[in-house]
Order: C-alpha cells, then sequence, then structure tokens
C-alpha cells in the first residue's frame, strides 16, 4: 500500500479502548441494524450507543437484542430489553429502530470477567431514563434529544429509517 501523502500530525492518533469502569452511563443510541444470526435462523438488532458526558465522553458501548430468535427464552429476553429502552427514552411505540436514536437515555455497564478464550467485556445490564428524578418510561421533550455531533446539522426527517 502506497502512504504517499499521509501525514500523522494532521490526524489524531487512535485512543486506546480499555473496559469503562461499571456504572451507570447517561448515551444515546447513534446506530442501530438489523443483522442475521450465524446460524441464519434468526435477527438480531445491533446497537451502538454513544456515552455523552464524563470522562469517558464519545465512547461506544454495544448491545445485541435476539428479537428474531428461535430461542423464546432469547427472544422474551430481548423483547423486555426493547421495553426497557423504549420506556427510557419515551417512545413506547417505534415504527423503526431508528425512532430511539439520538434520544439520551442511561445504560447500567457491567464488566463481564474473562472465561474460556475470551477476554474481559463490558455489557449492558439494563437501562433507565436520562431524566433527573423521573422514572423509567416519562417522556423526553423533544428539545431535549441530544444529536450527536455527526447529526447536529441534519433535520430530524433525514434520519435513516
Amino acid at each position: 500500500m502506497n502512504l504517499d501523502g499521509f501525514n500523522a500530525e494532521e490526524i489524531e492518533p487512535r485512543q486506546s479502548f480499555d473496559l469503562l469502569p461499571a456504572g451507570k452511563y447517561r448515551v444515546v443510541i447513534s446506530e442501530s441494524e438489523e443483522k442475521q444470526t450465524k446460524k441464519g435462523d434468526g435477527s438480531y438488532l445491533s446497537l451502538t450507543m454513544t456515552v455523552l458526558d464524563g470522562e469517558h465522553e464519545g465512547r461506544k458501548l454495544f448491545d445485541r437484542l435476539n428479537l428474531n430468535n428461535p430461542n423464546d427464552v432469547a427472544a422474551g429476553i430481548a423483547r423486555q430489553t426493547l421495553s426497557a429502552i423504549c420506556r427510557a427514552v419515551g417512545v413506547m411505540k417505534p415504527d423503526s429502530s431508528s425512532d430511539l436514536h439520538d434520544i439520551p437515555l442511561v445504560a447500567v455497564v457491567k464488566i463481564v470477567p474473562p472465561k474460556d478464550n475470551y477476554e474481559a467485556k463490558n455489557e449492558v445490564k439494563g437501562y433507565e431514563s436520562a431524566g433527573a428524578g423521573s422514572p423509567a418510561g416519562a417522556t423526553v421533550p423533544e428539545a431535549k434529544r441530544y444529536l450527536v455531533p455527526a447529526l447536529a446539522n441534519a433535520p430530524p426527517w433525514s434520519k435513516k429509517k
């Protein structure tokens, strides 16, 4: 590969991606996509969340919801998780996963210890409303939505669905 013209002085170096400490993080769902399972017998909703503030602002968290799974228990857990997300962002009947984007919520993050050949990892164990003192499911007013900087100038109707 020819690297002629590349200047490292013009680009910020990639940061380390150490585990986030266990705790609660104010996030927005910044990306979502339906993906097929490895076996091809179902699909899951892949969520990418962006931490909004604090020491870890801008870091990413990930979650998978096995909504279309032949295992009824897995699908049930995924539906319960989706319900918690919907209640936390105040969107009770989304038409698309993109309806859940860019609305602050709190992700409860744990550290899963290493097991077998896998390293320790972060895992989202729950979701809560980001409203101060408001119960999960409280509606987040339109004006309170937080737009990820890359989306700040995009009008709401231009979001992918």
